[in-house]
């Protein structure tokens, strides 16, 4: 049945509506041509790589579109749309291309809003024998090839919460090999700034009441900036940090309050992997009832991977920041109605 709410909205592929809207798409073009003039001259190659997929991305709280694949022959496998081209990328770079970036179509359910569409365009790239710290430089040097002229600037996670919310956030937690550290400390300090938490959340839950309530608001509002060196509960398929154990090579980029990037000095330890993505899956399982299968294959080339950065983009939102939209539906050139 078609949602009365939406259905009482302007189509977005009425004259009024594209009109209003075409000044912010031209612009879409620009910034797409300038992203592969970018990467062309410094020696990438554009790759292209399928959307459906054994394993989406195994993020706990990321819902993935299911679908099911028929063989010529009448078998039926499950397979989903990922809501990333990470795991296939970095086959690549297994394989040996030292640069690549791909401008993909990616699928995420149950997001919606201002600044979500559940297809959306993402942009990765991925370079061998680089660090997280390079992939700084990329975006600082990608920014301003697309007309983000203001200098980004960097800070880390524990100097974010000493700022905004005068929390010293390393320190609640007594073992950085924990992925899962007991969340007593964290929420003491929240319900000392007057942030709410809940008496069922995990140390994650707790840090993100005070990241989103304090925090992201503030990142970006004077310009780009690169929030570098997360906990290392927090390191999803990022290696740790060696000067600091605490934490872990992961940066996310932020303009105007909102999140552009995420970025991972990669992990190329497949076991380490696995264990992740097994307590990754035990969470979503106990949250919302579902886990999806680890890719085998992918794990096969973790453990062939050179060392390597990696980091993606959403493309609709740097749009957005460079256009001047407001809604991420402003910068698409169609809907999902």
């Amino acid at each position: 049945m078609q949602d009365k709410n939406r259905s009482s909205l302007p189509r977005w592929w009425d004259a009024d509506s594209l009109a209003r809207r075409l000044p912010f798409l031209r612009a879409r073009q620009n910034i797409m041509a300038n992203i592969r003039t970018f990467f062309a001259v410094r020696d990438f190659l554009e790759v292209e790589t399928p959307a459906l997929q054994c394993s989406p991305g195994l993020e706990p709280h990321l819902k993935a579109f299911r679908t099911v694949l028929e063989d010529p022959d009448g078998g039926e496998r499950t397979f989903y749309l990922h809501t990333s081209p990470e795991f296939a990328m970095k086959k690549l770079l297994a394989g040996g291309l030292p640069r690549l970036f791909q401008i993909a179509r990616v699928f995420r359910n149950g997001e919606r809003s201002d600044t979500h569409h559940p297809e959306f365009t993402m942009l990765e790239w991925y370079r061998a024998q680089a660090s997280y710290t390079d992939l700084m430089v990329d975006v600082e040097e990608l920014f301003t090839a697309v007309g983000i002229l203001q200098p980004v600037s960097r800070l880390t996670v524990q100097d974010a919460f000493l700022r905004y919310a005068g929390i010293d956030l390393l320190s609640t937690v007594s073992d950085p090999s924990d992925p899962a550290p007991p969340p007593d400390c964290l929420r003491a300090e929240a319900s000392r700034i007057g942030v709410y938490t809940g008496a069922g959340d995990r140390w994650d839950d707790v840090f993100f009441h005070i990241f989103l309530d304090r925090i992201e608001p503030s990142l970006g509002c004077d310009g780009p900036v690169i929030l570098y060196d997360w906990p290392a509960s927090m390191a999803a398929l990022s290696r740790r940090s060696v000067a600091d154990p605490r934490v872990c090579e992961r940066f996310e980029v932020y303009l105007n309050g909102v999140e552009l990037a995420n970025a991972f000095g990669e992990l190329t330890d497949a076991a380490e992997q696995r264990r992740r993505f097994e307590h990754d899956m035990e969470l979503k399982q106990r949250l919302y009832g579902v886990r999806y299968p680890i890719d085998e294959a992918f794990m096969d080339a973790v453990s062939c991977l050179p060392e390597c950065a990696g980091i993606a983009l959403g493309v609709d939102r740097l749009v957005m920041a460079v256009a001047g939209a407001s809604r991420i539906t402003d910068v698409l050139w169609a809907e999902v109605d």
